[in-house]
């Protein structure tokens, strides 16, 4: 069986949204500096890396990361593969929705991941809110994107973002997605579970599987 770590690392390096926290880490606690033990100190926001977008990022009131349906984030997933010439995917980039129950989008953002250090890139592919609100209405419970929103950046009224939480269908953003072919898997992301806040999202470890395949 084929295992793909499609998570990014979470490093001082990493790309931030624009505006959101940067990542600190440090080491208070150090064996090589006397100490019993190593223990790092991490400081990042809710949205860095590889992460899960719960309703109430955007939809005040719903639900919360800690609330999430387990079996939305695990179970049979599709990755499609779109043309680098496309920057917004639109109805027309989206495949037969027949059977499908979870969704990645592998796109040029891809290529992004190979090289950190320019920092956040604002032309990156993005979901039309009338894909989105397609992908809502066939009952798909998640969708993911490889680079860090789903939404086109610069947007004021975030309807990508609404179409797909008001459904409740978990958008996950930040894969890395260079290594992994077309194809149907098996996927299992798991966010940090945590309380406090607002509950708007979570960095995640996420995996795909596929069985027959070395």
């Amino acid at each position: 069986m084929k295992i793909y770590d499609v998570t990014v690392p979470i490093s001082e390096g990493v790309p931030i949204y624009s505006g959101d926290p940067a990542v600190k880490i440090d080491t208070p606690s150090t064996i090589a500096g006397g100490d019993a033990a190593n223990v790092s100190h991490l400081c990042l926001g809710a949205h860095t890396g590889t992460h899960v977008d719960a309703p109430n990022h955007f939809i005040e009131g719903t639900r919360r990361l800690h609330d999430l349906d387990l079996d939305k984030l695990i179970g049979p997933c599709t990755v499609v593969e779109i043309d680098i010439s496309v920057v917004a995917i639109s109805p027309d980039q989206l495949p037969p929705m027949d059977g499908v129950e979870r969704i990645l989008f592998k796109t040029r953002n891809s290529a992004f991941w190979n090289d950190m250090s320019a920092g956040f890139r604002e032309d990156f592919t993005y979901i039309t809110p009338e894909a989105a609100q397609i992908l809502a209405d066939n009952a798909v419970k998640l969708v993911g994107i490889d680079y860090l929103s789903v939404e086109r950046f610069g947007s004021v009224d975030f309807a990508t973002h609404i179409a797909l939480l008001e459904k409740e269908v978990v958008i996950l953003e930040g894969l890395d997605l260079r290594e992994v072919p077309a194809g149907d898997y098996e996927i299992i992301c798991l966010p940090l579970k945590y309380t406090g806040g607002t509950g708007d999202g979570a960095p995640a470890r996420t995996i795909l599987r596929r069985n027959g395949e070395r």
